[in-house]
């Protein structure tokens, strides 16, 4: 309001000093028509000056203001996207962990179940037939070939149950690194579904900030382009109003950087 009462007043004031130049004029008051005309042109000098300053002035700030906004809108753009992976970091851990644990209690569970499930050895033949014998001796109270017979056959039966245990041993450690080789697997394809999952937000927050940077070029040419043609429109309205008179010849419109 100050601005446009501050405006008002200095047309009227040109106004009545134009006015009174005039008159000079008219009555041959050459002089003070001099006099009144340099300082209507100091005036209008002047005032163009205040005019083209205000305006410079403002479209600065109004510059520095898409500046300051974009500024503010790409700070919060990275706090949201950090918090954002940052969650996703923490959610993708906690999916592994889960995984790990739940394999631990199924591998103690299978290796529980291997155990239950062992067989007795089976025993050759000749140690078979070692123990018919033996049963046959002692049925016969031929005591002393029993025990020869069995000497043997308790020889043979240790040497072929350590074999088994040897055996079963090893049929439990390759079992055992199968379901290990397995449940690793299911682990490389969560952890390949996580990368994924990662580079899919990676490419969506390059994508968004993409978006946003060309919002903000997209901004500061809108308004590069109104400032343009708000100065052209100000020189062509100074041009009106002081034609006639003597006044500064306006430099070439130039956008604002």
């Amino acid at each position: 309001m100050e601005d446009d009462n501050e405006q008002s007043a200095i047309e009227d004031f040109l106004q009545i000093l134009e006015e009174h130049r005039k008159n000079c004029e008219q009555q041959g008051k050459y002089v003070e028509a001099e006099i009144a005309k340099n300082r209507l042109d100091e005036l209008k000098e002047h005032e163009e000056k205040r005019r083209e300053d205000a305006m410079k002035a403002r479209q600065i700030a109004d510059m520095l203001g898409v500046e300051e906004a974009h500024l503010l809108e790409f700070k919060q753009f990275n706090l949201n996207w950090d918090k954002k992976m940052e969650q996703y970091e923490q959610k993708a851990t906690e999916q592994i962990q889960r995984m790990k644990q739940k394999h631990e209690t199924q591998l103690k569970t299978y290796l529980a179940d291997l155990v239950k499930k062992q067989k007795k050895p089976k025993f050759s033949t000749e140690l078979l037939n070692y123990r018919k014998v033996e049963e046959h001796l002692v049925k016969s109270k031929d005591y002393g070939e029993a025990h020869k017979t069995k000497e043997k056959a308790d020889e043979l039966e240790a040497i072929e149950t350590e074999r088994w245990m040897k055996q079963r041993l090893k049929d439990m450690n390759r079992s055992e690194q199968q379901f290990k080789d397995k449940k690793n697997q299911e682990l490389v394809a969560l952890e390949k579904r996580l990368q994924t999952g990662r580079e899919e937000e990676k490419k969506q927050r390059k994508f968004q900030l993409e978006r946003l940077i060309q919002k903000y070029q997209n901004t500061k040419k809108e308004l590069e382009a109104q400032q343009n043609l708000e100065r052209i429109n100000r020189y062509k309205q100074t041009s009106a109003r002081f034609r006639g008179g003597k006044t500064r010849t306006p430099t070439k419109a130039k956008a604002v950087k």
